[in-house]
């Protein structure tokens, strides 16, 4: 089971308009961004890492599958230039 101080082996980088770019290291912080920031409506591109983030808190996902989630809907085509992560 993941905690709050586990994280990732390579954070992850997104631009949120609001925030600017914020570094994100692991799953906690990931909901945090998810919860806090993320600028879209709770759509798939917010239940899916958001469900995975939470998976890997509670030990029912690795840390990499919460990180390649959040990667990806921060990274998805059409979102414009509000979120977007570097790999």
């Amino acid at each position: 089971m993941a905690g709050p101080d586990d994280k990732w082996d390579q954070p992850v980088e997104v631009n949120i308009s609001r925030d600017g770019r914020v570094k994100v290291a692991g799953p906690f912080e990931a909901l945090a961004v998810l919860t806090g920031s993320w600028p879209t409506e709770q759509n798939l591109s917010f239940v899916k890492p958001r469900s995975a983030c939470r998976g890997a808190l509670a030990g029912h996902k690795s840390l990499e599958d919460a990180r390649r989630e959040f990667a990806g809907a921060a990274s998805e085509p059409g979102r414009g230039s509000s979120v977007f992560a570097t790999r």
